[in-house]
């Protein structure tokens, strides 16, 4: 038996050619700076979500009235043709539409993914990712996606105006001729397998790269949140090509999947296009709300409450998403037997999340609270994400659901979930992790603006659409009647105080490069180690390309300890 010697020297590694400058960005495989790539295209994209989103704001400021009126006076005085306004409102729709695919799978699922990409792996104490090229080009398979559904502007007939959800037969229009909505689907291909790389990517580093010690009881809520969220997307995103693809043929090879005149039907895309959607709702907040359980220790100087019942929560969060995908559908037609189940799943889910939300509640009891501004990004998000939460429920009920469906009062829920839960939690990460990601920290002074501007602007933005849609009016209509001219005028003052937060973060997000006074000293600079179980806070800011010399030389403080409560 041939022994092995443990002394020899290993052999030599063949020397990497090294770029530098933006060659070195250019190639990098490195998940820092990917992850620095993913959060800076995350803010540029945010802009121009968000200047849709004006557009559409602008649209509604005035009643239909007004809008007739200078119409009409525009079309006396420039001998205008009479179709211009029904012009207006197709574009109207494209803009709608793309605000929301931009936001959705431009802005927030990236977004988390940004965080994810450098944080994680920091967390768990490895070097990397598990797939450093595949982590490379799931990003940049982001950028030609992003450009493809931007430019279906400029070909003929104009870009998707279906919405984001792409229902047929809105979605079947101009097939043939107008080739915006095909450009739309093979953005949504592009981006979807960008979405798969990463979550093949993020399982496998946190199942296989931990560090020694780093026990499935003692891995960051954020890595579990990750892990969870990972694997949502694994298993739906297919589902939505499915979807998308039956249009796409439908469309441009005489297939009949959702054609009713050719025995398809159209009912079937919206159960499979909502069986993936829903998951994808707590694809952009779970990773959020894992962060935020270190958020709330960190600046409450306490351990997370309830370890394993976070966890625990997340985990069902993740399943239940995936039962109750019909609930969007209650005006569809299906038997009174599954309105009934999905009124059920759909309120079920309530339990977990309350459990998420006592939980954090509890982890700032009795503790030593800084209200930084990551701080009050996640207590302003526990406020706006618990009133958004309740509109679900209300919506969850089928009899007050086919009473609102598609009217504003959607909208807004819909809104205060995702702008006051994951932009709130986003924006809440940034102003943790930043001086970590970048060696520099954002302004706390500058912060409180931005808090501010955002919590309040939010509120009133989307609790108006509340008020709009209680008293009926309908979503994806360019023009409202004077009955809704109050609500509509308060959330467009709204959106007006969140394009002044945004303009001021990225004022100085930007700024912080600039200023020596922002430079962080040491690898701690919230003084959080005592009261974490991760490894994200044991190397410099920013860390080295090694991350880690060898482990980790922190304690690593166990979240869920056999005797007393987790919470002391």
């Amino acid at each position: 038996m041939s022994s092995v010697s443990h002394t020899a020297e290993p052999a030599p590694l063949p020397l990497v050619k090294r770029y530098t400058g933006v060659m070195d960005w250019l190639t990098t495989v490195d998940h820092k700076k990917i992850g620095m790539m993913y959060f800076w295209f995350v803010v540029v994209m945010g802009l121009i979500g968000g200047a849709f989103a004006g557009a559409i704001r602008f649209q509604l400021a005035m009643p239909a009235a007004t809008v007739e009126a200078i119409q009409a006076a525009h079309m006396d005085a420039a001998n205008l043709p009479a179709s211009l306004f029904s012009d207006n409102r197709h574009l109207y729709n494209q803009v709608l539409t793309m605000h929301a695919s931009v936001m959705i799978f431009f802005t927030i699922i990236p977004g988390f993914i940004a965080f994810a990409n450098y944080i994680v792996p920091l967390m768990i104490g490895a070097r990397d990712m598990a797939f450093p090229k595949m982590n490379a080009f799931g990003f940049w398979l982001l950028i030609p996606s992003a450009i493809l559904m931007m430019s279906s502007f400029f070909v003929q007939g104009g870009a998707a105006a279906s919405g984001w959800t792409a229902y047929p037969p809105l979605s079947l229009q101009g097939a043939g001729t107008d080739p915006g909505q095909d450009m739309w689907i093979m953005g949504v291909h592009l981006a979807g397998v960008s979405s798969i790389l990463a979550a093949v990517n993020f399982i496998t580093t946190i199942i296989s790269l931990r560090a020694p010690g780093m026990t499935w009881s003692r891995l960051p809520l954020f890595a579990w949140a990750t892990l969870f969220v990972s694997i949502i997307q694994l298993v739906a995103t297919p589902v939505l090509a499915a979807a998308v693809t039956m249009v796409l043929m439908d469309r441009n090879f005489g297939t009949g999947f959702t054609k009713a005149s050719m025995g398809g039907d159209p009912v079937l895309y919206q159960h499979i296009f909502w069986f993936y959607s829903h998951p994808a709702v707590y694809i952009m907040i779970l990773p959020g709300f894992g962060a935020i359980s270190h958020i709330f220790a960190a600046f409450s100087r306490k351990l997370t409450f309830g370890y394993w019942s976070m966890v625990w929560a997340t985990g069902s969060i993740a399943g239940l998403g995936f039962a109750v995908w019909a609930h969007h559908m209650f005006t569809a037609g299906m038997p009174t037997e599954l309105q009934l189940y999905f009124t059920y799943a759909s309120l079920a889910i309530g339990v977990p999340t309350g459990i998420k939300v006592f939980s954090w509640l509890a982890t700032m009891w009795g503790g030593t609270i800084r209200f930084t501004t990551a701080m009050k990004f996640a207590c302003g998000f526990i406020s706006l994400f618990v009133m958004g939460g309740f509109g679900g429920l209300i919506l969850a009920l089928v009899p007050i659901d086919k009473t609102l469906h598609d009217s504003y009062f959607v909208v807004g829920h819909f809104h205060m979930v995702l702008v006051g839960g994951s932009v709130m939690l986003l924006f809440a990460m940034t102003y943790y992790w930043w001086p970590k990601m970048s060696g520099r920290f954002l302004s706390e002074r500058v912060g409180w603006w931005v808090f501010w501007l955002m919590f309040l602007g939010t509120l009133i933005t989307f609790f108006a659409m509340h008020l709009s849609g209680a008293a009926g009016m309908a979503r994806r209509v360019p023009v409202f009647f004077e009955d809704f001219k109050f609500s509509n005028h308060l959330t467009t003052g709204g959106y007006i105080l969140t394009f002044l937060s945004a303009l001021l973060f990225f004022i100085d997000l930007i700024a912080s490069y600039f200023k020596d006074s922002r430079k962080v000293v040491g690898n701690d600079p919230w003084k959080v180690n005592d009261v974490q179980q991760s490894f994200e806070w044991a190397t410099s800011c920013p860390p080295p390309v090694y991350n880690f010399e060898k482990v980790p030389p922190i304690p690593v403080i166990d979240p869920a300890p056999k005797h007393g409560s987790a919470g002391h």
